[in-house]
């Protein structure tokens, strides 16, 4: 969809390795026919292969496409800045998905423009004044993704703030650098890349912010959509350092989206299907208990284990420095089940009974809290 978050990050991963794909945009009746059935949610990006396997969710289609194309490289060799680099990108990923979808829904030109989009051109085959789509597109998108997930008077300027100070931090790493660890795309620019191109740089609201607060952002995102590997010759920094500007955003990782998935882990744990949290000082009530992201803590905590020694005791140095570490560790390892006998990002056929279909679960797969 064009106007979908994680599929302009796809894309853009796409354009910059040249490995050669179709573009489908995809109506409601193919989500429910085509992408439902064979991957278990009504959600894109999804990726089909020419051998037919189904792949969904970037990160890991991220993995599985730099292991068969591997240059250039978006993952550094040095073992502390791919850590670093994996950090930032499911911090970019999943922690400002709230102020994207708040800028979208929350303010009137914003709402009205996007939901009469999307009423145009994914439920153009959905036999409904166009209209009334539209109305309940905005309608469902604020329940859902805006009161639903905690945005209320007393943390939206918390929010919003989330959005700045990422701005600020952006701004800073990318005065020195063309992209955020140096010369070359990295894993981290792809995790901030989704929520700052097909939201915050083009939704009017947020994109009128980038303009006037931090324009070294806007400039970053054409060159990383036009970005090929004859036009970006530089490297990334060098071996064991990170960019001026990195440990602040690990530190904002720290202080609210590290506390956020500790949280949603012991929900997940104790099968509460709604938490709360504070996230750098802001009390944060009845938001909703989410599989994919106890499987994202899993995975920071694997790739930290997984490290070499002396990297691994560096990193924890830094995350600890950074006040990072305790959220992460704190009360170990919280399994998620999510990909269990599955192989991610490949889909298994997954066959939707009619209720799944009518009621798809914007956040967890059906039956998610009934393993």
């Amino acid at each position: 969809m064009d106007v979908s978050y994680f599929s302009g990050k796809l894309e853009a991963y796409l354009r910059y390795k040249q490995i050669p794909y179709q573009r489908i945009e995809v109506g409601w009746s193919e989500l429910m026919r085509r992408v439902l059935p064979r991957t278990g949610l009504a959600k894109v990006p999804v990726v089909e292969t020419h051998d037919g396997q189904w792949l969904q969710d970037t990160t890991p289609i991220l993995d599985w496409m730099e292991a068969r194309h591997p240059e250039p490289p978006i993952l550094p060799a040095d073992p502390y800045q791919a850590f670093f680099a994996r950090l930032l990108e499911d911090y970019g990923d999943e922690w400002l998905w709230r102020p994207a979808l708040h800028y979208r829904w929350s303010f009137a030109p914003d709402a009205r423009l996007l939901g009469d989009r999307i009423a145009r051109e994914v439920m153009k085959d959905v036999p409904l004044p166009r209209s009334l789509l539209a109305a309940f597109v905005r309608r469902r998108q604020h329940r859902t993704y805006v009161r639903g997930d905690g945005v209320t008077r007393e943390t939206c300027d918390h929010v919003e703030g989330v959005y700045r100070g990422t701005l600020q931090r952006l701004e800073r790493v990318l005065a020195g650098q063309p992209f955020l660890l140096g010369g070359r795309p990295s894993l981290a620019d792809y995790g901030f890349f989704g929520s700052m191109f097909r939201h915050f740089s083009l939704d009017p609201t947020p994109a009128r912010i980038m303009r006037d607060e931090a324009p070294g952002v806007l400039a970053w995102v054409a060159r990383l959509w036009d970005a090929r590997p004859g036009n970006v010759p530089g490297g990334f920094v060098s071996a064991g350092e990170l960019p001026d500007g990195w440990l602040a955003l690990v530190a904002d990782a720290g202080a609210g989206y590290l506390e956020h998935l500790h949280a949603n882990a012991l929900a997940w744990r104790e099968r509460r299907r709604r938490f709360d949290v504070t996230s750098q000082g802001v009390r944060y009530r009845d938001l909703p208990t989410v599989q994919y992201r106890v499987w994202c803590r899993e995975r920071l905590q694997d790739h930290l284990a997984a490290l070499p020694e002396a990297a691994r005791a560096r990193v924890q140095r830094t995350l600890e420095g950074c006040g990072a570490l305790e959220p992460l560790l704190r009360d170990g390892r919280i399994a998620s089940r999510l990909h269990e006998g599955a192989d991610p990002p490949v889909c298994r056929p997954d066959p939707v009974a009619l209720r799944d279909r009518l009621r798809a679960t914007p956040w967890n797969r059906p039956g998610a809290f009934r393993g």
